[in-house]
């Protein structure tokens, strides 16, 4: 093992400059050497703005740098497959932002580059480095809900629902756009990481707003990236599993999992529709008693949290990424979790354009 520091090039400036770039910078590890903006006027401004030594507008100039040893990418789905293409032959490591891509053709082509060229590709995935989700995760590996029965998400948050929101590349669904991409690549990540995998699954995807201005003409242009949906999935244990996902939902109920076996019951949830990582909390039951909060134990929790509850378990991520880069060996969330994650999107378009069950396997 070493201690030796990581020159990290960060691709992407909207959730790479508000969350990878302050996460990095807070590891102990990780040095930001460099960013790529399209712009090289803007990349010099925001490498000015958190002290980073090299500008970029160009992805190969930006892997060409000696100093850059691996590279996140944090920009729209549409452009991680042609990023990765670049990144990963020029034997960089890579934290990928979900979702993975755009099909999972994509995703496996990522994950054999990273083979070929011997380089850890790691998700961010952040719910696995959440507190209260790694004491359920325990919870569950200990039995205390016996025999799994039925599970229930909802995730229902207002972050879309005005309807004078500008028009962008999330709209797009040929862009990797919308609710499915956005929340379910993270349900259906955890769902396998918490329950075993899913045998078949039924979507129904609905754009509850079809249309949004332009950013620059206000002229309405049409959106046909899912807002809303509808997931049943049965698991391979049996088990059935409810998925409701929007983000057109006035006064959201938030993000809640209910979990129900033979012996017992744990419901995690946050109603913080601000901050998709605070406010979580933890309540469980066995025999049908009344809930009661778990509360949650000191070695789980965040060293240190921050304004943006993302950067937190986001830094949790980077050192995930950086101790698999030192022992040469991917672990989930790693590419593979990726692949599974665009597998079940993939799966879940074809049932809605097929409005049947389809098998995952």
């Amino acid at each position: 093992m070493t201690d030796a520091p990581l020159g990290v090039g960060v691709i992407g400036t909207g959730f790479g400059q508000k969350v990878h770039i302050p996460g990095l910078q807070a590891h102990h590890r990780t040095q930001v050497v460099a960013v790529y903006h399209r712009d090289l006027e803007r990349a010099q401004q925001i490498a000015a703005a958190h002290h980073i030594p090299h500008p970029c507008d160009r992805v190969e100039a930006l892997v060409a740098l000696p100093a850059v040893q691996a590279v996140t990418i944090a920009t729209p789905p549409f452009l991680h497959l042609s990023m990765a293409q670049t990144v990963l032959p020029a034997h960089k490591h890579l934290l990928l932002e979900k979702p993975t891509a755009l099909s999972a053709a994509e995703a496996t082509a990522i994950a054999d580059l990273a083979r070929q060229h011997n380089r850890i590709v790691t998700l961010d995935f952040e719910f696995r480095f959440v507190p209260a989700w790694q004491r359920l995760a325990e919870l569950l590996g200990e039995g205390y809900v016996g025999g799994l029965r039925f599970v229930k998400v909802d995730w229902t948050v207002p972050g879309r629902a005005d309807p004078s929101r500008p028009w962008n590349w999330y709209a797009r669904r040929d862009q990797g756009g919308g609710a499915l991409g956005a929340f379910a690549s993270h349900s259906f990540d955890y769902l396998t990481w918490l329950f075993g995998p899913v045998k078949r699954l039924c979507a129904r995807l609905n754009t509850a707003i079809p249309e949004r201005p332009d950013p620059i003409t206000g002229t309405l242009k049409p959106v046909d990236a899912d807002d809303t949906c509808s997931l049943m999935l049965e698991l391979a244990n049996g088990a059935l599993c409810q998925v409701a996902i929007s983000s057109v939902t006035y006064a959201g109920r938030g993000h809640w999992l209910e979990v129900y076996g033979d012996r017992g019951t744990l419901v995690l949830g946050s109603d913080n529709l601000q901050d998709y990582v605070h406010g979580f909390r933890l309540w469980g039951s066995q025999t049908g008693a009344p809930l009661e909060e778990f509360p949650i134990p000191d070695r789980l929790q965040f060293p240190t949290t921050y304004a943006d509850g993302r950067i937190a378990p986001f830094v949790r991520v980077v050192n995930h990424w950086v101790e698999d880069i030192d022992r040469g060996q991917a672990t989930a969330p790693s590419i593979a979790e990726g692949v599974r994650s665009q597998q079940l999107m993939d799966w879940a378009h074809q049932s809605h354009q097929c409005k049947a069950w389809v098998d995952c396997s």
